[in-house]
């Protein structure tokens, strides 16, 4: 009785001496602000501890993963929300000063929940009033502050006129600040290349508080930020991008197929014929499972095929029955809209919905725990293997699994693979994303739901690319390998994942951040490291 007394003891008193030096840190970093800055009242009300009764909703607001929202989570200690560039520099200078690290969030729907969590002391840089979007029309150009989301840039630009549009996501709640520095792919990318292959300025607040745009930093950092992962580098607070030219009238459509209607062989000839297809035609596949009165097990394997094209229907019907008939699309299936509606469409609601939709910086019904993972295919997956992976979506853990197929092919095989960082182009037929979901209340036992993830991601080795075995970026897996969490992260080490995201890019990265951030300051569990 005496030892557990003790024992509760030393529990109390290693919880005391956190919280006093969450505390002291916090008290620290909150004096040097008030140094810093000559009006700090303007700041003030910007700033969240845990002493703030609006602390939790402010770290909660965009949190797309519940996975990192549990009790036992790390909390910053503090979490910013600036409105103005120029009140970035002096939280740079005072976490450096206070020995603390940052965190940039703009989204939050960060897999690994890498911009609100952190295994150091950290205060978050929420750029969320960094929202502003300014269309440029007659020069066809936008600059989009990095808190605006992929649905609210959509709405401004149809706001301005119904023929110019931007290739970036399906997803419209996710952060332009994170998706653009990822690369940031969508249902345009067959025909324009990626969101960050439209990227033509932008301003970013350096490790010395200096805010530069393109001409500034640099042409090797300006390379570095457009899909290397902005956080690694510096905090970024504006990008200026070339808008492109959409028809008045496009064509959507989604038809479902289960294992019983031959969903199988359908894929299998999907993955011959979709990277092919004209530019102007995208056609990606999104799969799960669903009950079946069909099937022996009362489950089956729905494979939804969502498409957009560039063009009227009766040009899309010709070019499917010419080249893709085996889907058997007819025209009861398609519709055609405006680009904005194709996009309120790709998103998952009715086409006829307002596009006002494309406003809402959260939704709940996304709002799950989860466990993600991407590979790129090369060469078609055989039937036999496809069914090896209808049998895994069997599994007790595999009640809530989204896996989605996005062709490659058109524009993406014609622009370099060191254009910029993002170096998955030529050669791929297509990219796969699995993720695996469980509800809140099951959080303490997400070991099995990520268990299944990483037996499947083994499962598929045979079938994707290899040496190395590519992944996306905006999909982040720490199972790729992390760095250190104090200490230097030797090139070594962190190659290992880094050469799966970026190739040989990977290289090049390190040089620049070696140059514009030496002593690493801007780091996470996967931020580029520099060389020492």
């Amino acid at each position: 009785m005496k030892a557990l007394s003790i024992l509760i003891l030393n529990f109390m008193l290693i919880a005391l001496i956190s919280r006093s030096q969450a505390s002291s840190s916090t008290d620290n970093f909150l004096e040097c602000l008030s140094k810093k800055f000559n009006n700090y009242p303007s700041i003030s009300n910007d700033i969240y501890t845990p002493i703030n009764s609006t602390y939790s909703s402010a770290l909660q607001i965009t949190i797309q993963n519940p996975r990192f929202a549990t009790n036992s989570t790390s909390k910053p200690i503090a979490i910013i929300t600036p409105q103005h560039e120029s009140q970035i520099p002096p939280l740079i200078h005072c976490a450096k000063h206070t020995g603390l690290q940052i965190r940039t969030r703009s989204g939050g729907h960060d897999f690994e929940g890498l911009s609100y969590i952190s295994r150091a002391p950290f205060v978050i840089v929420d750029l969320i009033k960094f929202s502003q979007v300014t269309v440029d029309v007659d020069r066809k150009t936008a600059w989009v502050g990095v808190g605006a989301t992929i649905g609210s840039l959509y709405y401004a630009i149809a706001e301005k006129s119904p023929v110019l549009g931007f290739p970036a996501g399906l997803c419209p709640t996710v952060g332009i600040g994170g998706h653009f520095s990822g690369g940031g792919y969508g249902p345009m990318m067959r025909k324009y290349g990626l969101a960050a292959d439209h990227v033509i300025d932008a301003r970013i607040v350096d490790v010395n508080g200096r805010i530069l745009d393109r001409k500034s930093m640099g042409e090797d950092l300006f390379w570095a930020i457009r899909g290397g992962g902005g956080a690694s580098f510096g905090v970024i607070v504006d990008w200026k991008v070339e808008l492109v030219d959409f028809p008045e009238t496009v064509t959507v459509f989604r038809v479902s197929r289960t294992l019983e209607q031959n969903a199988t062989g359908i894929i299998h000839r999907w993955q011959h014929v979709a990277p092919k297809l004209e530019k102007d035609l995208f056609i990606g596949i999104v799969l799960s499972r669903t009950n079946s009165t069909q099937s022996k097990n009362g489950m089956t394997v729905d494979a939804s095929f969502y498409s957009l094209f560039l063009g009227p229907i009766e040009r899309l019907l010709v070019i499917m029955e010419k080249s893709f008939p085996e889907l058997g699309l007819v025209r009861e299936d398609c519709r055609e809209t405006s680009w904005i509606q194709a996009m309120v469409f790709i998103s998952g609601v009715p086409i006829e919905t307002p596009k006002e939709v494309l406003l809402n910086r959260t939704d709940p019904s996304t709002r799950r725990p989860l466990k993600g993972k991407s590979n790129y295919v090369k060469q078609p997956i055989p039937d036999s293997g496809l069914e090896g992976l209808w049998r895994r979506f069997f599994e007790d853990e595999a009640e809530s699994v989204l896996f989605m197929m996005n062709p490659y092919g058109g524009r993406m095989a014609e622009i370099s693979e060191s254009a910029i960082p993002f170096p998955h182009r030529a050669g791929n037929l297509y990219k796969m994303l699995q993720v695996v979901f469980w509800g809140e209340d099951e959080n303490r036992d997400s070991d099995k739901y990520v268990g299944w993830s990483r037996r499947v991601d083994k499962y598929l080795t045979p079938y994707v690319s290899r040496n190395p075995r590519e992944a996306y970026l905006n999909y982040r897996d720490l199972d790729l390998g992390v760095n250190e969490v104090e200490g230097v992260t030797s090139y070594e080490k962190a190659s290992v994942w880094g050469k799966r995201y970026f190739k040989n890019n990977f290289d090049r990265l390190v040089r620049i951040k070696t140059l514009v951030d030496p002593m690493n300051f801007f780091r996470n569990e996967q931020s580029i490291p520099p060389l020492n």
